[in-house]
């Protein structure tokens, strides 16, 4: 028996792909058709789907996620230029690798929603300490990754641009940040994937709009498909924020040379 070719290979593979997240919605729509799932525990996809429909008809669910998309991007934000601040001081100068690396080091290792208490009584119940969680959550991973990336640099191109006559910021703007680039565009992502995590949490804060707030509506009239439309949403707006970055890293690293599978 010959084995197929590698397209319809391909093809079978990308259709499986496709089954396997389906198998699953199906036996959930069943379960809760068949009163195995209780609405009041998980309403059926179709449900869902109806209530995600009237939400984005009434305008509840684009107002409400404008507020939320706000929220992460001013914190992610602010978040990230921090990180890459604190980079740039730490990984280009050994005074500054001093005094900056070892209080984030400390910092990071706080968990961050354990300090939304103290948050509260320095910036009130306001949107700053739902902006302050994110900012702070988000810089640690620009901060790791860019400062790695700089460390990183092959000595031997930074030899090799000195004997073409560069200065240090020559060398720095021509070399070294080129060559960190990745290392950046990596910690933006880990740092998208923080600051939506850390977006859930602090949107059940004293929140009076956004995704958040209408999860804790939601949770006391006990409309789980309301709840199931806002995580949906919320994972939404991840990979849409996520596409966002590699369309940003596809054109950044459009010199790069990438391997291509046959």
């Amino acid at each position: 028996m010959t084995a197929p070719p590698p397209q319809a290979l391909w093809s079978r593979l990308a259709k499986a792909r496709w089954l396997s997240p389906l198998a699953p919605v199906l036996a959930w729509e069943a379960g809760a058709r068949s009163g195995l799932i209780p609405a009041h525990t998980l309403a059926a996809p179709s449900t869902v789907l109806i209530t995600l429909w009237s939400m984005l008809i009434s305008g509840e669910l684009p107002a409400n996620l404008a507020v939320s998309a706000a929220r992460v991007g001013i914190g992610l934000g602010l978040g990230v230029a921090a990180g890459i601040v604190l980079a740039l001081v730490a990984g280009l100068s050994r005074p500054g690798e001093a005094a900056v690396d070892a209080p984030v080091q400390m910092l990071r290792t706080l968990p961050v929603l354990a300090l939304s208490p103290l948050f509260i009584v320095w910036f009130g119940i306001g949107e700053t300490p739902k902006i302050a969680l994110i900012a702070f959550g988000s810089m640690f991973p620009v901060y790791l990754n860019l400062y790695n990336g700089i460390r990183g640099v092959d000595v031997r191109l930074v030899d090799a641009a000195r004997s073409f006559g560069l200065g240090r910021l020559g060398l720095i703007a021509h070399v070294i940040l080129p060559a960190a680039l990745p290392s950046l565009l990596v910690g933006l992502r880990y740092a998208l994937s923080v600051a939506v995590l850390i977006l859930v949490v602090a949107e059940q804060i004293n929140a009076s709009a956004g995704l958040g707030y209408l999860i804790n509506n939601a949770r006391d009239f006990m409309r789980t498909d309301i709840i199931v439309v806002c995580l949906i949403v919320y994972a939404a707006l991840g990979l849409a924020i996520d596409a966002a970055i590699r369309g940003v890293e596809g054109r950044a690293l459009a010199w790069r040379p990438r391997l291509v599978a046959a």
